[in-house]
């Protein structure tokens, strides 16, 4: 162990849940805008590469940036006993909440995808309710879990299916925002133990192969170029939310309450449609804006205080 190793936390056998600060309030608006510019950036990255190869090499940028991050901070990254059966678990959430999202941003509009997979504020409140002590669902998060998923029927009913989107493009990113609920939790969960960084080493590491044998499986023949749009899409992807927001998120999720902190990311679906629409010209229509706006409203009822 490096002598100036920061000294590694014993398990702890309660899940910390502290109050939010100003200071981490306002990085989680800066994380909530920053995601909303995800489904953009894959939008314009699926230009020049298939799905799983734009996994494979956002998640190795990413991973670059968090082990040079855990170098620096002198944090071990060698696993501890009992610790890869976890890691492995929360590995196939992370696979399939990204095939879900990057082959369903394939087949609708990054505004949509936007939508969609930012609906997992509800299921992180259903899945925190089973297995996070004090984060039980109540009538206003009831009522929060019905307005979001009225804002997700209504900016999909109009012209399902026509242009740039599909049923099956919407379903998928919707599913993945429910792994991506899951994650969170079990993230949450894991991080009591594990240390964020090395937590997110090893499910970045462990993630990559799987992404590599799949474009090689489905993706073979596919065309693949790096252009400038396609590279800025990547860096993006690879170094600000796979680097950055990744980092400073599960960080944030060792010690905060995810349920208390994530009322703040209805700003995420509001900045993904601005994004869509700057970047890619997505059409700002009536029914796609009255939806980020109920799902939006949502997540803060079922995230709001008494």
């Amino acid at each position: 162990m490096h002598r100036n190793e920061t000294p590694e936390k014993a398990p702890r056998p309660n899940v910390i849940s502290e109050e939010p600060h100003g200071k981490i309030i306002a990085l989680s608006l800066l994380l909530a805008f920053l995601w909303g510019g995800n489904s953009p950036a894959i939008k314009v990255g699926l230009q020049d590469f298939p799905p799983m190869a734009l996994a494979f090499f956002r998640f190795v940028i990413g991973l670059v940036i968090v082990c040079v991050w855990s170098f620096y901070r002198h944090v071990s990254l060698g696993l501890r006993r009992g610790e890869f059966a976890r890691l492995l678990l929360l590995t196939a959430i992370f696979i399939i909440q990204i095939i879900c999202l990057n082959t369903g941003t394939k087949f609708t509009t990054a505004s949509r995808s936007t939508i969609f997979v930012n609906v997992y504020p509800f299921f992180t409140a259903l899945f925190a309710h089973f297995w996070i002590p004090g984060e039980r669902l109540s009538v206003a998060k009831t009522l929060g879990i019905i307005v979001a998923f009225s804002g997700v029927f209504i900016t999909v009913a109009p012209n399902l299916g026509e242009g740039e989107t599909s049923l099956l493009g919407d379903i998928l990113v919707l599913i993945s925002g429910c792994f991506l609920g899951l994650r969170v939790v079990v993230t949450k969960l894991l991080v009591q133990a594990i240390h964020p960084y090395r937590l997110l080493v090893w499910y970045l590491s462990l993630s990559l192969p799987c992404y590599a044998a799949m474009n090689l499986i489905w993706e073979r023949g596919e065309p693949m170029q790096l252009t400038l749009a396609s590279t800025a899409a990547l860096l993006y992807q690879g170094g600000v939310i796979a680097g950055y927001c990744f980092l400073a998120w599960t960080a944030i999720l060792e010690r905060y309450s995810a349920s208390k902190l994530v009322v703040l990311f209805f700003a995420t679906p509001l900045s993904g449609v601005f994004f869509s629409y700057l970047v890619l010209g997505d059409e700002l229509t009536f029914h796609l804006l009255v939806g980020a706006v109920l799902v939006a409203a949502g997540i803060y009822l079922v995230n709001m205080r008494r």
